[in-house]
């Protein structure tokens, strides 16, 4: 059966091939797309998350705009990394795709309570705002989700901070509720998605598909490898989103450790810093892990692959 899941995100040029990933795996049933204030504001993340629905024809599931701030911090964007409007690079089409009404947090709430337990699986790409107060809203979700597998921090290395990664750093409260709220969480980090890059090899793999959504994800991976260079040194660009749906999609693809997670709120120097206590086996009531070493090869091929499955979409 596949894998039912929400995938909540602020495309982004990693974000939107999470979403072609999510949406051309047939080991993936995408339920719904919320999106979040981060790499950009949320009106233009919410704007090119549809953009990436008209070009691979996501149709029939719901999409959602929602936090458009942090909990409690002013807003961060991410510019030197995806440009003004946060998908810098290709021509974006105009969305066709009508928003649904709800928040985002009421779509999640909603569609999280009304399939059995255990059933729905919660893939955060970006800032965790929206889980956050999702869990917050709605308590009775955290024991009804299968597990939270999500895009962020890093148990050794920063990339907003010498220690804090961009999607917790930018909101660590949500982030402290998210990682303490009871549920399992699965945290791809900077540690696991700084070895996932896109290499010459990986954009040609990509561009020998030769159809449109194949050509959009050529042309991202251009922009964003050059902005990457530019601003982290990056030789070639760690598509970081993607990961976290991998890990959904073949948990084999990568390796995990059982560790304790925790955020840090109040270093001056250490603000939203993952601490992963690595020190001793983790206890017996542990939920939380990190992704440690990816299967290069393998993940990419389930990228090609779903690309390959989505084909070429009319206009």
């Amino acid at each position: 059966m596949a894998e039912r899941i929400i995938l909540d995100c602020d495309p982004g040029h990693d974000d939107a091939i999470a979403l072609l990933l999510a949406h051309g795996s047939p080991a993936i049933d995408l339920l719904a797309v919320t999106t979040v204030a981060g790499n950009q504001t949320l009106e233009k993340v919410t704007r090119n998350a549809r953009a990436v629905a008209r070009i691979a024809d996501i149709t029939g599931i719901p999409f959602a705009a929602g936090a458009d701030r942090p909990l409690v911090r002013e807003v961060e964007t991410a510019p030197d990394i995806h440009g003004e409007s946060g998908m810098d690079g290709p021509e974006l089409p105009a969305p066709s795709l009508a928003l649904d009404p709800r928040h985002a947090v009421d779509l999640i709430i909603d569609t999280v309570m009304s399939h059995d337990p255990g059933t729905i699986t919660l893939v955060p790409t970006g800032a965790l705002t929206n889980i956050a107060l999702a869990a917050r809203k709605e308590p009775r979700i955290i024991e009804r989700v299968r597990r939270v597998v999500l895009m962020g921090g890093g148990y050794h290395v920063g990339n907003w901070s010498p220690v804090a990664e961009f999607n917790i750093k930018i909101d660590p409260e949500a982030a402290h509720i998210v990682f303490n709220a009871g549920w399992e969480v699965v945290m791809v980090g900077l540690d696991l998605t700084h070895q996932a890059l896109a290499t010459p090899e990986v954009v040609e793999q990509i561009a020998q598909i030769g159809t449109g959504p194949a050509r959009f994800v050529v042309e991202l991976l251009e922009f964003f490898g050059e902005m990457y260079q530019e601003a982290q040194g990056f030789e070639h660009p760690p598509v970081h989103d993607p990961c976290a749906v991998a890990y959904v999609i073949d948990p084999e693809v990568m390796t995990t450790r059982t560790v304790p997670v925790d955020i840090e709120l109040t270093g001056t120097l250490t603000l939203g810093m993952t601490v992963a206590d690595f020190r001793s086996p983790a206890p017996e009531d542990c939920r939380t892990s990190v992704a440690v070493d990816l299967d290069h090869q393998r993940f990419w091929d389930l990228v090609t692959d779903a690309l390959v499955r989505i084909g070429e979409v009319r206009p």
